[in-house]
């Protein structure tokens, strides 16, 4: 196959020693694969509001789909110059309260997760307890060289309150819309993140699915544990991108190690890696069986993640106490964790006052209006401790 991404692919695989040659097939046919899928094309609307059927019937299939051009060159610029001002404001390392210019790091004042650190090229939750135990299986940590770090920033939680460019993401009115389509127009917000693969040095994560609270529930089905948009701010490769089993959502609980034993390696054979373009937005299917390998390639991924639930998922429902310690979902919490979505919507609309905003149910039956300033942006210190987590 004529892969573009044909060196990042062998750079990676000469990482894995005698198994180089089969990394290299494994990817280059994962690619293949994964452009045989009609799950991508531009996100589109019928004339009642809903998500195009072609586009709602592949997402059933498939457990993802890819919106292609969703972010636009003047608002990818934007994203870039507010991502390099974020990252000059990371701690200097790990457990550090200032940056590289001696100031207060970001997160540094928050009681909430903020950065978290991983070591380069290493799989940090695998075959861990992390996550109720939910990456079943170690992934291989790769060697990053003698001029590595100790350690390369992995995930950076509660992400709304530190990027502007990320609230306006999260405001856009065609991926409010599209979660209207999957969860309802009072859908419900779930947690935001900016996964951080460097060229070189970005950690693994292992397979895994996310949903924890409801797979022995009466109501189980394909949507129960919500989707992850993942707006690619660089693109997504077989290399950087994340790896998902099409289909595996409706299937319940899966035996992760069993799939990996099937396979005779830690390369799921019925795998596809994301392959998109800097301005897509994925729509992830969070019962799907993915994961990603170490970055060794040579093009970095920035993935602005966010998702979203169905309300009765998590209405009055008890927490998975992973992204959040909340024991219990009330109405109270989730109006007051949903706020978010007003100032995102205001934020977005200040910036690109000729878009249409997006008019979200329960503000409106409720006549709730949110104003994005100073005392609104002061207001997100910590939001992320509300996170619902199912």
């Amino acid at each position: 196959m004529n892969s573009k991404y044909l060196e990042s692919i062998e750079t990676c695989a000469a990482h894995y020693g005698e198994d180089a040659p089969d990394v290299r097939n494994y990817m280059l046919e994962g690619e293949k694969r994964a452009y045989e899928l009609d799950n991508r094309g531009p996100i589109r609307f019928d004339d009642n509001g809903s998500l195009h059927r072609n586009i709602l019937e592949a997402y059933s299939k498939y457990g993802f789909y890819i919106f292609e051009g969703v972010i636009g060159a003047a608002e990818m610029s934007d994203i870039h110059e507010d991502i390099a001002d974020l990252r000059s404001r990371f701690p200097i390392h790990s457990g550090s309260k200032v940056d590289e210019h001696g100031r207060p790091a970001i997160g540094s004042d928050c009681l909430g997760p903020g950065l978290l650190w991983s070591k380069p090229l290493s799989d940090p939750l695998g075959g861990t307890e992390i996550a109720n135990g939910r990456h079943q299986v170690k992934l291989k940590d790769l060697d990053a060289g003698a001029d590595a770090p100790s350690e390369a920033p992995f995930i950076l939680m509660g992400s709304l309150q530190f990027s502007e460019a990320a609230l306006r993401v999260y405001g856009h009115p065609a991926l409010l819309k599209a979660a209207a389509s999957i969860n309802g127009e009072d859908f419900a917000p779930f947690n935001e993140v900016l996964f951080i693969k460097d060229a070189g040095m970005g950690a693994a994560v292992s397979w895994h699915q996310d949903g924890d609270s409801h797979w022995d529930s009466p109501e189980f089905d394909e949507d129960i544990h919500g989707f992850n948009f993942m707006a690619q701010v660089y693109g997504s490769t077989p290399v950087n991108g994340v790896w998902v089993v099409p289909g595996t959502h409706k299937l319940g609980k899966i035996d992760i190690e069993e799939m990996v034993k099937a396979s005779g390696s830690e390369r799921l054979t019925s795998a596809v890696p994301i392959v998109c373009n800097p301005g897509d937005v994925v729509m992830c299917n969070r019962q799907l069986v993915h994961g990603s390998f170490a970055n060794a390639g040579l093009e970095p991924r920035l993935t602005i993640n966010f998702g979203f639930h169905k309300r009765s998922s998590v209405l009055d429902v008890e927490g998975a106490g992973i992204h959040s310690q909340i024991s219990v979902y009330t109405d109270d919490i989730i109006k007051e964790r949903s706020k978010v979505i007003g100032y995102a919507i205001s934020a977005r609309q200040s910036k690109y006052p000729d878009e249409q905003p997006y008019d979200y149910k329960p503000f409106t039956e409720n006549d709730e209006t949110y104003v994005w300033d100073a005392a609104a942006k002061s207001s997100l210190k910590d939001y992320n401790l509300l996170d619902l987590s199912i």
